[in-house]
Protein backbone atom coordinates (compact mmCIF):
# COMPACT_ATOMS: atom_id res chain seq x y z
CA UNK A 1 0.00 0.00 0.00
CA UNK A 2 1.29 3.21 -0.86
CA UNK A 3 2.23 5.92 1.61
CA UNK A 4 -0.05 8.84 1.65
CA UNK A 5 1.37 12.18 0.53
CA UNK A 6 1.57 14.90 2.72
CA UNK A 7 -0.89 17.06 2.27
CA UNK A 8 0.85 20.71 2.12
CA UNK A 9 -2.64 22.78 2.91
CA UNK A 10 -3.23 20.97 5.59
CA UNK A 11 0.49 22.31 7.26
CA UNK A 12 -0.03 25.72 5.87
CA UNK A 13 -4.05 25.61 7.71
CA UNK A 14 -2.08 24.62 10.88
CA UNK A 15 0.54 27.41 11.29
CA UNK A 16 -2.03 30.08 10.12
CA UNK A 17 -4.18 28.68 13.74
CA UNK A 18 -0.68 28.83 15.40
CA UNK A 19 -0.30 32.67 14.41
CA UNK A 20 -4.19 33.62 14.94
CA UNK A 21 -3.91 31.89 18.45
CA UNK A 22 -0.88 33.99 19.48
CA UNK A 23 -2.48 37.45 17.77
CA UNK A 24 -5.60 36.57 20.43
CA UNK A 25 -3.54 35.47 23.49
CA UNK A 26 -1.58 38.95 23.16
CA UNK A 27 -4.77 40.98 22.97
CA UNK A 28 -6.15 39.39 26.05
CA UNK A 29 -3.25 40.48 27.59
CA UNK A 30 -3.31 44.13 26.45
CA UNK A 31 -7.29 44.16 27.65
CA UNK A 32 -7.20 42.68 30.92
CA UNK A 33 -5.61 45.29 32.78
CA UNK A 34 -7.39 47.53 31.77
CA UNK A 35 -10.61 45.37 32.35
CA UNK A 36 -9.54 44.62 35.65
CA UNK A 37 -9.21 48.28 37.23
CA UNK A 38 -11.84 50.07 35.21
CA UNK A 39 -14.29 49.45 37.63
CA UNK A 40 -12.06 48.70 40.73
CA UNK A 41 -12.28 51.29 43.61
CA UNK A 42 -9.66 52.34 46.29
CA UNK A 43 -6.92 52.74 43.70
CA UNK A 44 -5.20 56.18 44.42
CA UNK A 45 -7.20 57.65 41.10
CA UNK A 46 -10.18 56.50 42.54
CA UNK A 47 -10.01 57.87 45.84
CA UNK A 48 -8.69 60.98 44.80
CA UNK A 49 -11.82 61.55 42.81
CA UNK A 50 -13.72 60.25 46.01
CA UNK A 51 -12.39 62.65 48.25
CA UNK A 52 -12.17 65.58 45.91
CA UNK A 53 -15.01 68.75 45.53
CA UNK A 54 -15.78 71.04 42.97
CA UNK A 55 -15.33 75.06 44.31
CA UNK A 56 -15.30 77.85 42.27
CA UNK A 57 -11.81 78.09 42.61
CA UNK A 58 -10.95 74.82 41.42
CA UNK A 59 -10.95 70.74 42.42
CA UNK A 60 -10.67 70.55 46.46
CA UNK A 61 -8.98 67.23 47.29
CA UNK A 62 -8.88 65.83 51.18
CA UNK A 63 -4.90 66.75 51.22
CA UNK A 64 -6.23 70.40 50.32
CA UNK A 65 -8.46 70.16 53.17
CA UNK A 66 -5.80 68.94 55.45
CA UNK A 67 -3.51 71.55 54.64
CA UNK A 68 -5.54 74.08 55.86
CA UNK A 69 -6.43 72.78 58.76
CA UNK A 70 -2.74 71.91 59.62
CA UNK A 71 -1.96 75.76 59.23
CA UNK A 72 -4.57 76.67 61.16
CA UNK A 73 -2.98 74.30 63.75
CA UNK A 74 0.32 74.85 63.36
CA UNK A 75 -0.43 78.81 64.47
CA UNK A 76 -2.37 77.84 67.26
CA UNK A 77 0.69 76.50 69.23
CA UNK A 78 3.60 78.38 67.64
CA UNK A 79 2.47 81.92 67.87
CA UNK A 80 2.42 81.48 71.98
CA UNK A 81 5.35 79.70 71.41
CA UNK A 82 7.13 82.52 70.05
CA UNK A 83 5.47 85.10 72.47
CA UNK A 84 6.81 82.94 75.16
CA UNK A 85 10.25 82.66 73.38
CA UNK A 86 10.75 86.29 73.21
CA UNK A 87 10.45 86.52 76.96
CA UNK A 88 11.86 83.54 78.43
CA UNK A 89 15.08 83.17 75.47
CA UNK A 90 18.59 83.46 77.08
CA UNK A 91 19.92 84.27 74.08
CA UNK A 92 19.45 87.25 71.23
CA UNK A 93 19.14 84.68 68.77
CA UNK A 94 16.35 82.47 70.44
CA UNK A 95 14.47 85.56 71.53
CA UNK A 96 14.73 86.45 67.30
CA UNK A 97 13.49 83.34 66.89
CA UNK A 98 10.18 83.73 68.56
CA UNK A 99 9.73 87.33 67.27
CA UNK A 100 9.66 85.14 63.96
CA UNK A 101 7.34 83.13 64.91
CA UNK A 102 4.87 85.81 66.12
CA UNK A 103 5.39 87.70 63.03
CA UNK A 104 4.49 85.12 60.33
CA UNK A 105 1.75 83.33 62.15
CA UNK A 106 0.03 86.45 62.64
CA UNK A 107 0.39 86.75 58.96
CA UNK A 108 -0.78 83.10 58.02
CA UNK A 109 -3.61 83.00 60.64
CA UNK A 110 -5.36 85.95 58.68
CA UNK A 111 -4.26 84.17 55.47
CA UNK A 112 -5.93 80.64 56.57
CA UNK A 113 -9.21 81.94 58.36
CA UNK A 114 -9.93 83.99 54.80
CA UNK A 115 -8.80 81.22 52.36
CA UNK A 116 -11.32 78.72 55.11
CA UNK A 117 -13.73 81.56 54.72
CA UNK A 118 -14.44 81.27 51.14
CA UNK A 119 -13.64 77.49 50.69
CA UNK A 120 -16.84 76.75 53.30
CA UNK A 121 -14.04 74.85 56.10
CA UNK A 122 -14.63 74.71 59.29
CA UNK A 123 -11.67 75.80 61.26
CA UNK A 124 -10.06 74.61 64.64
CA UNK A 125 -9.39 77.24 67.70
CA UNK A 126 -7.26 75.09 70.06
CA UNK A 127 -4.55 73.23 69.24
CA UNK A 128 -4.47 69.35 69.34
CA UNK A 129 -3.25 67.10 72.18
CA UNK A 130 0.85 66.92 70.70
CA UNK A 131 0.60 70.23 70.27
CA UNK A 132 -0.73 70.84 73.98
CA UNK A 133 1.67 68.51 75.20
CA UNK A 134 4.55 70.81 73.44
CA UNK A 135 3.51 74.20 75.45
CA UNK A 136 3.36 72.44 78.58
CA UNK A 137 6.95 71.04 77.91
CA UNK A 138 8.11 74.23 77.12
CA UNK A 139 5.99 76.04 79.67
CA UNK A 140 8.14 73.90 82.32
CA UNK A 141 11.67 74.51 81.39
CA UNK A 142 13.46 76.95 82.39
CA UNK A 143 17.01 78.59 81.09
CA UNK A 144 19.18 76.88 78.56
CA UNK A 145 16.62 73.63 78.63
CA UNK A 146 13.64 76.30 77.52
CA UNK A 147 16.32 77.52 74.63
CA UNK A 148 17.44 74.06 73.79
CA UNK A 149 13.89 72.36 74.21
CA UNK A 150 11.91 75.51 71.84
CA UNK A 151 14.54 75.11 68.94
CA UNK A 152 14.43 71.84 68.74
CA UNK A 153 10.39 71.03 69.28
CA UNK A 154 9.65 74.13 66.46
CA UNK A 155 12.62 72.94 64.70
CA UNK A 156 10.90 69.11 63.66
CA UNK A 157 7.56 70.73 63.45
CA UNK A 158 7.90 72.90 61.26
CA UNK A 159 10.04 70.44 58.88
CA UNK A 160 6.78 68.33 58.88
CA UNK A 161 4.75 71.03 57.66
CA UNK A 162 7.79 72.28 55.13
CA UNK A 163 7.59 68.45 54.08
CA UNK A 164 3.58 68.95 53.90
CA UNK A 165 3.82 72.54 52.09
CA UNK A 166 5.85 71.12 49.24
CA UNK A 167 3.23 68.41 48.37
CA UNK A 168 0.68 70.43 48.41
CA UNK A 169 2.28 72.85 46.60
CA UNK A 170 3.21 70.58 43.68
CA UNK A 171 -0.38 68.40 43.52
CA UNK A 172 -3.25 70.92 44.37
CA UNK A 173 -5.65 72.02 41.63
CA UNK A 174 -7.34 74.53 43.73
CA UNK A 175 -6.13 78.32 43.18
CA UNK A 176 -6.75 79.35 47.01
CA UNK A 177 -5.01 76.21 48.42
CA UNK A 178 -1.94 76.96 45.88
CA UNK A 179 -2.01 80.97 47.24
CA UNK A 180 -1.50 79.58 50.87
CA UNK A 181 0.94 76.99 50.15
CA UNK A 182 3.27 80.13 48.60
CA UNK A 183 2.60 82.05 51.77
CA UNK A 184 3.09 78.94 54.15
CA UNK A 185 5.96 78.21 51.60
CA UNK A 186 8.10 81.25 52.78
CA UNK A 187 7.04 81.74 56.27
CA UNK A 188 7.77 78.04 57.09
CA UNK A 189 11.38 78.33 55.60
CA UNK A 190 12.17 81.72 57.46
CA UNK A 191 11.27 79.96 60.60
CA UNK A 192 13.22 77.04 59.88
CA UNK A 193 15.92 79.43 59.42
CA UNK A 194 15.92 81.43 62.61
CA UNK A 195 15.83 78.54 64.80
CA UNK A 196 18.72 76.80 63.05
CA UNK A 197 20.62 79.89 63.22
CA UNK A 198 20.13 79.71 67.01
CA UNK A 199 23.09 76.63 66.77
CA UNK A 200 20.68 75.07 69.37
CA UNK A 201 19.21 72.29 66.44
CA UNK A 202 19.78 68.65 67.80
CA UNK A 203 20.74 67.62 63.87
CA UNK A 204 21.18 64.00 64.80
CA UNK A 205 17.80 63.79 66.92
CA UNK A 206 16.02 65.32 64.21
CA UNK A 207 17.20 63.27 61.53
CA UNK A 208 15.79 60.29 63.76
CA UNK A 209 12.40 61.81 64.76
CA UNK A 210 12.04 63.06 60.83
CA UNK A 211 13.28 59.40 59.70
CA UNK A 212 11.06 57.30 62.08
CA UNK A 213 7.85 59.72 61.90
CA UNK A 214 7.47 59.93 65.67
CA UNK A 215 5.27 62.93 65.78
CA UNK A 216 1.46 61.39 65.35
CA UNK A 217 -0.65 63.25 62.19
CA UNK A 218 -2.16 66.85 63.24
CA UNK A 219 -5.60 66.13 62.47
CA UNK A 220 -7.42 63.45 60.66
CA UNK A 221 -8.40 64.94 57.33
CA UNK A 222 -11.85 66.59 57.43
CA UNK A 223 -14.92 66.00 55.45
CA UNK A 224 -15.77 68.05 52.44
CA UNK A 225 -17.45 71.24 53.13
CA UNK A 226 -20.94 72.01 53.30
CA UNK A 227 -23.37 73.59 55.17
CA UNK A 228 -21.63 74.76 58.45
CA UNK A 229 -22.18 77.36 61.08
CA UNK A 230 -19.80 79.41 59.46
CA UNK A 231 -16.00 78.96 59.24
CA UNK A 232 -15.37 82.60 59.63
CA UNK A 233 -15.79 81.53 63.54
CA UNK A 234 -12.20 80.64 63.82
CA UNK A 235 -11.01 82.60 66.69
CA UNK A 236 -8.46 84.85 65.13
CA UNK A 237 -5.36 84.98 66.92
CA UNK A 238 -3.84 88.32 67.96
CA UNK A 239 -0.46 89.03 69.28
CA UNK A 240 0.40 91.80 71.07
CA UNK A 241 2.59 92.36 68.03
CA UNK A 242 3.51 91.13 64.89
CA UNK A 243 6.54 93.19 63.55
CA UNK A 244 9.09 91.56 61.02
CA UNK A 245 12.50 90.83 62.12
CA UNK A 246 15.89 90.52 60.46
CA UNK A 247 17.24 87.08 60.92
CA UNK A 248 20.38 87.03 63.68
CA UNK A 249 23.69 86.08 62.83
CA UNK A 250 24.14 82.57 62.82
CA UNK A 251 25.72 81.07 66.57
CA UNK A 252 28.87 79.19 66.40
CA UNK A 253 27.75 77.42 69.08
CA UNK A 254 25.45 77.19 72.36
CA UNK A 255 26.44 79.04 75.24
CA UNK A 256 27.90 76.48 77.75
CA UNK A 257 25.55 74.70 80.29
Amino acid sequence: MRPRPPLKGRGIISGTGVIITGLLATLLALIFPIWSYADRSGTGVDVLNAQTVSTSYGPLSALDRDFVTKIRLAGLWELPAGEQAEQKGTTEAVRTAGQHLVAGHTFLDQRVRDVAAKLGLPLPNQPNDQQQQWLTTLGAAQGTDYDRDFVNIARLAHGKVFSLVAQVRATTRNSLVRSLADDANTTVLDHIKVLEATGYVDWDALARDMASGSTPPLVNPPAPPGPTTGPGAAVPVTPSASPTYALPPAASSPPPQ
